[in-house]
């Protein structure tokens, strides 16, 4: 199951491809205009993109350019869907970043099979966790907000990992002994509230939370 962002102005094509989206069990934000993609990528980052050309407001080859140009969505598979069929528009697209063109009429088993294949390809190259304006590179053990790196402590790091593997989920301080520190303990409990404290601060510009849930624990969202 991914997460997919869909931008189409045409309501019978959209509502086509994301009715068989859904059916494959992918999680679906589609909209008209690449806007409101824009505004629902500053909170989740989807696992692949398809986006039309000709669209209302801001245009697919400027959507493109926006979305490879930020740190957070760079590495985003683009799939182009459009009437523009010329050699030279299609070179000048995949150059710009674009992953794959499809040309107007397609064949939704098509497109689904390309989908299938960039998502192959990303989960093998990718191992990063992404929630909102902060990325988590696994690998290099790195975060970013923004783009810009912050420097955490091991303690730090796999506590907010944890955090980004579930958002919005209510942990207690017991489970996070439990998974972080390898123990189980009323005692210890001071310990999360310690390092909840020190990376709620390193944080500090992230666009999301880290919330108290009173007599319960933290979350995030």
């Amino acid at each position: 199951m991914a997460k997919i962002v869909l931008i189409e102005d045409d309501n019978a094509l959209r509502d086509i491809i994301a009715f068989n989206l859904k059916k494959k069990s992918h999680t679906v934000f589609d909209t008209e205009n690449a806007n409101d993609a824009l505004i629902y990528m500053e909170e989740v980052i989807p696992d692949v993109i398809i986006a039309d050309l000709m669209l209302p407001g801001l245009k697919g080859e400027d959507f493109v350019k926006i979305v490879k140009s930020k740190a957070k969505t760079a590495s985003i598979p683009i799939i182009i869907i459009s009437a523009k069929d010329g050699e030279d528009k299609v070179v000048e697209l995949l150059k710009s970043g674009a992953d794959d063109y499809l040309t107007k009429p397609f064949s939704i088993k098509i497109l689904l099979s390309k989908i299938d294949v960039l998502l192959k390809r990303t989960q093998k190259s990718s191992n990063r966790i992404a929630y909102s304006n902060v990325e988590i590179d696994m690998d290099s053990r790195k975060v970013f907000v923004d783009g810009v790196e912050i420097s955490l402590t091991h303690t730090e790091f796999e506590l907010l990992v944890f955090l980004m593997k579930h958002p919005k989920m209510v942990f207690t301080r017991n489970q996070f002994l439990s998974n972080i520190w390898g123990y189980d303990s009323e005692i210890y409990t001071r310990t999360v509230d310690a390092h909840i404290s020190s990376l709620r601060k390193k944080l500090n510009n992230a666009k999301f939370k880290i919330k108290s849930v009173p007599k319960v624990g933290y979350k995030i969202e």
